[in-house]
Formats: structure tokens, sequence, C-alpha cells
């Protein structure tokens, strides 16, 4: 991984006995943009002013500009400029708030972060929060005086004002920041970039192995490229990195959405982005594309309280499968064969949620998945049902799941029809990595769901592919860092 840079105003704001990073004045920084060319440090622009077009605006401007990681991002700055620009993340900071106050900590007129941390421990957790919404060294919270004592301000605090026990701490947070993730180099010649890898522990079934990240990380080295794993509370890290490859389970209301949406800030190449996220997530959405591009899909009704269940029965036949609009592989379905249990099985499905999707029901012994990446295919599988089940994996009411087999294929190997749908279904939603789940009915092939994030491990996706799976990948990423960065 790259080297730290330090900048500052005046080497009297930190001094290089201070760091063991290099620490450069920013006017030196300005005019010498040859002096990294060999290597592209992480920077950490410690201004005395972020204000538009002064020093500290332009170091972080030219740093984004020769492809260097920097700390605070233009958009950080801005966006802290003006409360108008960050009211958007107060909501949620003032839920934190009222939180750490609910469980005893003591009412401040300000809280001061470093680097993620600060030191009333009360108010850890809404330290991590600020600074996952702006990543900015040094912050101030400043709080109204009067209840409900919520955020009046959040500001840069430039290191020229940190004075005794806050430098102190500054400093602490600064070394434990940066040297934990300053590594060794693992061969003579430097990674060309670095991939930062999602994963969630807590995961029961997780889209990819540790095992498979394991391999995945093997055929990166040999690419000359560093991959690191990360976890849900790295968020305030993840600018360090080149590109993120989220290999958790994706929602738009959890962690995995901010991940893609601060790598999206950071103009970092991300599988799967935001945007794939909330079209996939979305089978109403989903419906619409597909209808409108010709796509086939089996008879589909969009249902909201006062639809006529009976009707759609009548139309769509028995058994009438259900879904919330924002299920994934399998889960939140209902299959109802008697009007009765069409009722019920929409009923409790409307306590949380506006619509449903009802589809007839097609049965299959398998389900075909392809797996498409930038518009190409490049692996395809063949799920098989659960034992005595209609879906392929069978949720159990205590949480156990029972999957079906499994079969790997070359893409030569798949009907034509098969991945020709496949395609065209991935490219309505974007450029990245999906798994586009059809049935072969015997009388054509219709898309069931398009899923982000798909399943990928090396013994099942990647059973005929191999660690060629892996490089794909890797190349789809350095390729979309090339465009960007030009290296």
């Amino acid at each position: 991984m790259s080297d730290w840079l330090i900048l500052v105003e005046s080497l009297s704001d930190i001094g290089q006995a201070e760091t063991p990073h290099k620490v450069m004045r920013i006017s030196d920084y300005l005019t010498n943009p040859k002096l990294f060319t060999a290597r592209r440090p992480y920077v950490l622009n410690l201004a005395r002013s972020y204000g538009y077009q002064s020093e500290g605006y332009y170091a972080s401007l030219l740093a984004e500009a020769r492809g260097h990681r920097v700390s605070p991002t233009i958009l950080t700055m801005k966006e802290l400029s003006q409360k108008s620009l960050y009211a958007h993340a107060l909501p949620e900071l003032n839920a934190r708030l009222q939180e750490a106050r609910s469980k005893g900590a003591e009412p401040v007129e300000t809280l001061f972060i470093a680097f993620s941390h600060t030191p009333d421990k009360a108010y850890e957790r809404l330290a991590r929060e600020v600074s996952d919404w702006f990543r900015s060294p040094a912050l101030e919270i400043e709080f109204e005086k009067k209840a409900p004592f919520q955020i009046a301000r959040i500001r840069p605090v430039p290191p020229h004002k940190l004075k005794d026990e806050r430098r102190a701490f500054f400093l602490k947070a600064m070394e434990a920041y940066t040297s934990g993730r300053i590594k060794a180099e693992k061969s003579r010649t430097p990674a060309k970039w670095s991939l930062a890898i999602l994963m969630d522990d807590k995961e029961k079934t997780p889209p990819s192995s540790h095992a498979s990240m394991k391999r995945f990380a093997s055929v990166a080295d040999k690419m000359g490229i560093e991959v690191e794993i990360i976890d849900p509370t790295d968020l305030p890290s993840l600018s360090e990195f080149d590109a993120l490859f989220i290999r958790a389970t994706t929602s738009i209301d959890n962690y995995t959405y901010r991940f893609a949406r601060r790598a999206e800030q950071e103009g970092m190449p991300v599988i799967d982005d935001t945007t794939s996220m909330i079209r996939c997530t979305n089978k109403v959405y989903l419906k619409e594309i597909l209808e409108n591009a010709d796509l086939p899909i089996p008879p589909t009704e969009i249902l909201d309280e006062k639809t006529d269940l009976a009707g759609v029965m009548a139309r769509l036949g028995s058994p009438v499968i259900l879904k919330t609009p924002d299920g994934s592989f399998g889960a939140n379905m209902v299959k109802a064969k008697t009007l009765d249990e069409l009722k019920a099985g929409a009923k409790k499905m409307f306590e949380d949620t506006a619509l449903v999707i009802a589809q007839s029901f097609v049965p299959t012994t398998y389900d075909w998945r392809v797996g498409v990446l930038g518009g190409e295919p490049i692996y395809a599988c063949q799920y098989e049902m659960a034992r005595g089940h209609w879906q392929i994996v069978k949720h159990g009411k205590d949480g156990k799941m029972t999957a079906g087999g499994h079969k790997t294929f070359t893409i030569e190997d798949v009907p034509e029809n098969v991945v020709d749908v496949a395609v065209k279904a991935a490219r309505l939603i974007g450029d990245g990595l999906y798994g586009v789940d059809l049935k072969d009915t015997g009388n054509g092939v219709v898309v069931i769901e398009i899923n982000d994030n798909p399943s990928m491990d090396f013994d099942v996706e990647g059973q005929v592919l191999k660690d060629e799976l892996w490089r794909k990948i890797l190349t789809w990423f350095s390729n979309r860092l090339e465009q960007r960065l030009g290296f």
C-alpha cells in the first residue's frame, strides 16, 4: 500500500519528529507535481484552512487530480463549509446523540473527534458515524445549549489550534490510524493498486467464503494487486484503497450501501454500486424494465391492498408465488395454492410494504444462474431445487437453510437463448457484476430475478474457470482504474 504524506502549512503545526511519515509543506506539494511519480501516497491534508481557493483547498484538489488518495476530499470540504450542505446527515447523527445520552452520556458543549475517535468514550459511536459521513482528520461538534441539545455545527479543526490534551489525543489517533494500515511489502515489486474486500464475519451465508477470498487474494498478488479484507467498522479507512469489492449481503438500508456510496464519492470502482443495489433490490422496478425491454418473465402482477385477489388467482392460475419487492435469493416468498393462502400471505406482506409481486408458478427441477460482468457472461450454473421443496434454497422456520445441488458449465455449453436473455437483462441494470436467474420452461426462457452481489465461490461458480474467474473480476477493476487514473 502507498506511503503516507502529511501536508501542513507550517512545520510548527505538525513536526517531522511527531510522526514517522513524511511531513511536507503544502506549498512544496503544490509546486512539485513530479515528486511522487513512482508511488501514490495517501495524503493527510492538515491545512489551517479548507476554504475555497485556499492552499488547503488546492492541496486536496491537486491530490485528486494526481491520483493520490486524500483526506479530506474536496467534496467533504464543500459539505462542511455550510450547515445546509450537511443537513442531510443531521437526523441520523442526532439520533446517535440521543442514543448516547439515553445511556448516560453527560451533556457537553463540544465534542472533539480525531480519526473517528473521541476522548469521551460515551460518544464513541457518534464520533464514528460523524467520521463516516465526513472523512476529515480532526472535527469538532458544537451542540445546542437548549433542549433538545442537538447538533448545532460540525467543523474541521486545524492543527495549529490543537493544544495540550487535544493535541496529544490527535497525534495518538493519527499514529494508530496510519500505522494500522501500513504493511510490509509482500514482494519486491510494489503493488499496482489496492483492493478492499468488505466481509462480515457475523453473516451466516455470505456471498463468498473466506476460503474463496483467500484464493482470490492469491490470484491478485500474482497480478501485482494488494488485497485486504475489511469489516463493517472500517468505513473511515475505505479511502486508503483504490477499489472496493463487496462480499457481504447487500441492502439499501444497511452498511453495504454506505460503503458503496462512500466508494463512489471517492471515485473508486465498486462492485456493487448503489444504483445496482437499488435496481436489483426492487422487484417492482425489475418487472417494469424487463417488460419494457420485451424480455420474457412469468406472468406477473403488482398488487396493493385493494387488489381483487380472486381475480389475480384466476388470471395467474394456481399456485401463485407472492414476493416482497425487496426480497432476494428466494427469501420472503409465499407459494399460495388456494385463495385463502393467497389472502393470508398477502395480508402478512402488506404489513411491511405497500406493494406485493404476484407471479405464476413456473415448475422446473433447476434454475439457471448466469454471472454477467461488465455486460459479458463469465460463468453459468444450474442450481437444483432443495429436496422436497419448490425453491433452490429451503428456508426453515428455525432459520436453517437447505440447498439443492449444483452443476457448473462453460458459457459455450449453455443454451444460447439462456445466455442471450441473461446478458440483455443484466445490461439493463448497469456495468457491474450480476447473477441473472432464469428458468428454461421447455417453451422458452423466462427471467426470474436479477441479483446484484451474486454468490461466488471457487468450488461452485468457479468450478470450471477456477482462478480465471477471479482474474476476470480483478481485470474489471484494473481497467476502470486505468481509465480513471491512467496507470
